[in-house]
């Protein structure tokens, strides 16, 4: 007696092999490139002088909310290649980030200015670098009591029309 060997179907196999390569391939889709930024974000605070139980817009009386607030205003404007050109801190120019770095240093340990929050006033063509050099100065301030600058956020420069 002779013992037969077994067979496989090396066509069927090969056949669903491709069939969930196939599947793979078409159900595949890849995370987006920014889910994979890790930011450091502080907390949310509120940028208006409301009290902590009013309802948003409860108050109808009060028009601007934002009246009371103490608001330090950044300008940076960019050259052609995006690159900073020039920067003032309010009305006043600034010369470079490290000037920059120390006015705001003055600033922020004078007990008599007090500013609510910093708005970063940033010309369109400015690249992402660049306003993030701005940024972690501004970042990197203490207040006159010890804390850190919390109130931080930009803007885009309206743009002016040609000449």
């Amino acid at each position: 007696m002779q013992s037969e060997g077994v067979e496989l179907n090396m066509a069927a196999m090969l056949d669903m092999a491709f069939q969930l390569l196939t599947f793979f391939i078409l159900t595949f889709r890849p995370a987006p490139i920014e889910g994979q930024l890790l930011m450091h974000l502080p907390p949310a605070q509120p940028t208006t002088n409301v009290k902590a139980t009013a309802m948003a817009g409860a108050d109808e009386k009060n028009k601007n909310p934002a009246a009371g607030l103490n608001t330090l205003v950044i300008s940076v404007f960019p050259d052609a290649g995006g690159y900073i050109d020039s920067l003032a801190l309010g009305e006043n120019k600034v010369q470079s980030l490290p000037q920059l770095n120390s006015q705001l240093k003055s600033m922020f340990g004078d007990p008599d200015l007090m500013f609510d929050q910093v708005v970063v006033q940033v010309g369109d063509r400015l690249r992402y670098d660049e306003l993030m050099k701005v940024m972690d100065v501004c970042s990197q301030q203490k207040l006159h009591n010890g804390r850190t600058l919390s109130k931080l956020s930009f803007v885009e420069l309206p743009t002016l029309p040609a000449k």
